[in-house]
């Protein structure tokens, strides 16, 4: 069956796409990825908690037949997201770098910069970025650098138009 049009977008993705997982989670979009997962309990995972499988591998499509599926067709991560959007067309996300890119935890509030602050990287402690959201699943901690723009930079040249609302200032984006 064709994906439909996700409100709130929710990915697997199999051990071939760990960058495309990861610009999925800079837009804020749940997606399971676990490179140790074998073929059928992702299938069977994504089935069951009704996200879009997204794959390259066409024998994975033929014999375990998921429910909802993108077979991905691009080599580079920015390209594979650019497919992902005009298959779906979902809206764009309000803000962005909301979840964790390693382990899909939804950050947290800002968190207390003197709490903070000691484990920041040296060069940061004096001055510390605003604002400072943590993992609460992993405990990575991210704020805006400037990564952040260039990640950002990156996605409006490859989705011209579509994020315009998304991504003001003041997005947390991924440091440690």
């Amino acid at each position: 069956m064709p994906p439909r049009p996700p409100a709130e977008p929710r990915f697997a993705a199999d051990a071939m796409l760990g960058r495309l997982a990861r610009w999925l989670r800079v837009l804020g979009w749940d997606t399971f990825f676990d490179a140790t997962v074998h073929d059928p309990e992702l299938v069977r995972r994504a089935d069951a908690e009704d996200r879009v499988l997204l794959t390259r591998d066409r024998h994975l499509l033929r014999a375990l037949a998921p429910r909802r599926h993108i077979e991905i067709r691009h080599d580079a991560p920015l390209a594979q997201l650019v497919q992902v959007v005009r298959v779906l067309d979902p809206p764009p996300p309000a803000e962005l770098f909301l979840r964790c890119t390693v382990c899909n935890g939804v950050l947290s509030a800002p968190v207390d910069l003197d709490q903070a602050r000691p484990l920041l990287p040296l060069g940061l402690r004096h001055d510390p970025p605003t604002p400072v959201r943590a993992c609460p699943d992993c405990g990575r901690l991210y704020w805006p650098g400037s990564h952040v723009r260039r990640m950002r930079d990156a996605l409006v040249r490859s989705l011209p138009g579509w994020l315009d609302a998304a991504g003001r200032e003041g997005s947390a984006g991924a440091n440690r």
